[in-house]
């Protein structure tokens, strides 16, 4: 068993992802199109370049990690040497220097921002490859990422409730200012949390002492394992609604509900029903088949999505009621997707004999990105496309962002539901997978 203190150390690592993650997701495209004024087409072809070639990166740092053998092991020791640089790279990504062409501001945010991304792999992969070592118990595994996820959606919430008064306070009227020192405040905050997290935590599920298995070779065996095919195709279509409706939640609030003064209400509230899901999934996990859980949830999901496209632009307590348990139910689900990437390491190694825990989440962390990149893209060009002009008002474009907000997270919790269909890892076969591969390891 995993002591809570140290699942809760655990959970901090993510507190301090999401210090950033939550705020790139939610302030900035932004921060980029009514701050920087950037065009939201150029944001978006931005978005999928850097984060295209980022994801890139992805199975390259999880393969380095599993080869890294230190004595603090082979995933923790990244989080003490990279929570620094990581820091850095998230001011600078939030600084703008004004003397700069229009050009120049587009080519130093697409610098600044490659360099944020590069850093979030860095760390952020072995920091997910360390949940699937803490304990092989797939019980403990679901409560580990459900600890996780509730810490990581606090980090959210921080971001949610502090980042726009924050803005306001330490610019003292000047936006760009304030969104670089706001972004110093969380990202000294997030520095402190990773190192926590690696004084507090143990790798207990010891990796092979082979180090120089080919790297096409773990690529072969890694195709080979049909449930993880069925994890990236999920991670690429959640993530692409996902981000979509992150990324327009503040024009929803500031052109469609017509209330800019409460987009830090309506952001919160949909964050705290993403912390009580979080809560809620580890006995859920407990009572019901995770697989079908995590079906029925995205169904839910994407019925709440289809109910907001109907609501009244008028109707802002609906609005925030249904952007709170969209939250709540979406991410009820997340603990349960990154405990099965757990399993599906476990499955790759009694189908080809080779354990991948970095290579496995590194892989899918890639399609992640993918689904990332294509979403924030989408944002950008479809609001674009409907005309959208920073500052402006107009009936077409408050109509295209309903549909974006609304109907594309929808289609995308649908389509994961049904390719969920293919995934075949329930409890019971997980379980017998663990006791064959604790008898090989005897025989050995």
């Amino acid at each position: 068993m995993i002591s809570v203190r140290e699942k809760i150390a655990y959970g901090l690592g993510d507190t301090a992802s999401n210090f950033i993650f939550q705020t790139v997701m939610l302030f900035l495209t932004f921060y980029y199109t009514d701050v920087v004024g950037l065009s939201a087409a150029a944001v978006g072809s931005m978005f999928l370049l850097v984060r295209i070639f980022d994801a890139i990166t992805d199975p390259l740092m999880g393969s380095l990690a599993d080869r890294t053998r230190t004595r603090w092991g082979a995933y923790r020791p990244y989080l003490l040497w990279l929570a620094f640089p990581f820091a850095l790279c998230s001011i600078l990504a939030f600084t703008s220097p004004q003397w700069l062409s229009d050009e120049g501001k587009l080519l130093y945010a697409f610098a600044t921002y490659t360099l944020l991304m590069l850093m979030y792999t860095a760390i952020n992969i072995p920091y997910s490859a360390l949940g699937g070592v803490l304990s092989a118990d797939t019980t403990e595994r679901v409560s580990i990422q459900s600890y996780r996820f509730v810490f990581a959606m606090g980090g959210g919430l921080l971001v949610t409730t502090l980042m726009l008064p924050l803005v306001e306070w330490l610019g003292q009227g000047n936006e760009a200012v304030g969104y670089q020192r706001a972004m110093m405040v969380m990202s000294l905050i997030g520095m402190v949390l990773f190192l926590l997290c690696f004084m507090g935590t143990a790798e207990r599920v010891k990796p092979s002492n082979e180090t120089a298995i080919p790297y096409k070779t773990q690529l072969r065996a890694l195709y080979n394992n049909d449930q993880w095919r069925v994890l990236c195709v999920v991670a690429v279509v959640l993530l692409t609604g996902l981000i979509m409706r992150n990324t327009l939640a503040l024009y929803y609030v500031k052109y469609v509900l017509l209330r800019p003064e409460s987009a830090t209400l309506f952001v919160t509230a949909g964050m705290i029903g993403s912390i009580i899901g979080c809560a809620l999934a580890n006995p859920v996990a407990k009572r019901f088949c995770k697989v079908k859980v995590y079906i029925s949830l995205q169904l839910i999901s994407a019925l709440i999505c289809l109910c907001n496209y109907f609501v009244p632009f008028d109707a802002w307590y609906a609005a925030i009621a249904l952007h709170f348990f969209w939250g709540l139910f979406l991410q009820m689900a997340t603990p349960l997707l990154w405990s099965k990437i757990a399993d599906v390491v476990d499955y790759g190694e009694y189908k080809t004999g080779l354990r991948m825990t970095g290579l496995t989440y590194a892989t899918v962390v890639f399609f992640i990105k993918v689904g990332l990149a294509i979403g924030g893209a989408l944002a950008g060009w479809l609001l674009a496309s409907f005309n959208y002009q920073p500052g402006v008002y107009d009936p077409q474009s408050a109509k295209g962002i309903v549909m974006l907000f609304c109907i594309g997270p929808a289609l995308a919790s649908i389509g994961v539901a049904i390719i969920m269909r293919w995934y075949t890892l329930n409890d019971k076969k997980v379980a017998a997978i663990q006791q064959h591969l604790v008898l090989s390891a005897e025989k050995d």
